[in-house]
């Protein structure tokens, strides 16, 4: 799963000369809390976010009246308060890389940049957990098993031998890997609806072929 396919196409963006007031107006209006700062090119030169603007405005305790106030604002440029480093992808790098980079630095979205600077797009958080229903099927809700196998080729094979043996459809399958425990591996199995007499037959028969973890099922 590329990023060009699930980030925001059309960023709204700020240069270094705009004002806070402006910034934070934009922000607010397409409920973001970043903005990339571009120059006059489109280039990514910074990134201001909600946090920036809090911490740069006057405290609510301030002496100066609504005048003075509306014109310091005015007066306090992105360029002042930007983060200038960084942390940006590529439109043909992977979802998941922007998952983890996001994790490893905690923050909500980045900007996607292109081979030339150029700010293309905006990934959030919320892109991601998109990705994450789409590849895990659950909108069409089903069942879900969770199993405990041994990290050998091979070892799912009899498994979905016996999903087809009762004519189970699937609709994803994700592996997880523990380091703790490399010789084993968790599977994650989502199968479309089945009437609950159905269910129970394939439950009871991975049970006694297999280490079960778990089974859910979620109704939409």
């Amino acid at each position: 799963m590329l990023i060009k396919d699930w980030m925001s196409k059309t960023p709204v963006t700020a240069k270094a000369t705009t004002s806070i007031m402006k910034a934070a107006k934009l922000m607010k209006e397409n409920g973001y809390g970043r903005l990339p700062v571009v120059d006059d090119d489109g280039r990514l030169v910074g990134i201001i976010t909600d946090r920036d603007v809090k911490e740069a405005s006057p405290s609510k305790a301030t002496t100066l009246d609504m005048h003075e106030l509306y014109y310091l604002l005015s007066e306090i440029k992105v360029g002042d308060i930007m983060t200038k480093t960084v942390i940006s992808v590529s439109p043909d790098d992977t979802v998941e890389k922007a998952a983890v980079l996001m994790l490893r630095h905690n923050v909500g979205g980045m900007p996607v940049v292109d081979a030339k600077g150029l700010v293309v797009g905006v990934i959030t958080d919320s892109d991601i957990f998109k990705v994450l229903v789409s590849i895990t099927g659950v909108l069409s809700g089903g069942l879900q098993f969770a199993f405990e196998l041994p990290n050998v080729a091979g070892s799912l094979k009899s498994i979905l031998d016996d999903l087809k043996a009762h004519d189970v459809r699937i609709l994803s399958i994700l592996t997880n890997y523990d380091d703790d425990a490399p010789e084993t591996r968790k599977v994650y199995i989502r199968v479309r609806p089945m009437d609950d007499a159905k269910a129970q037959d394939v439950v009871a028969r991975l049970k006694a072929n297999h280490n079960l973890l778990y089974w859910a099922k979620d109704v939409m």
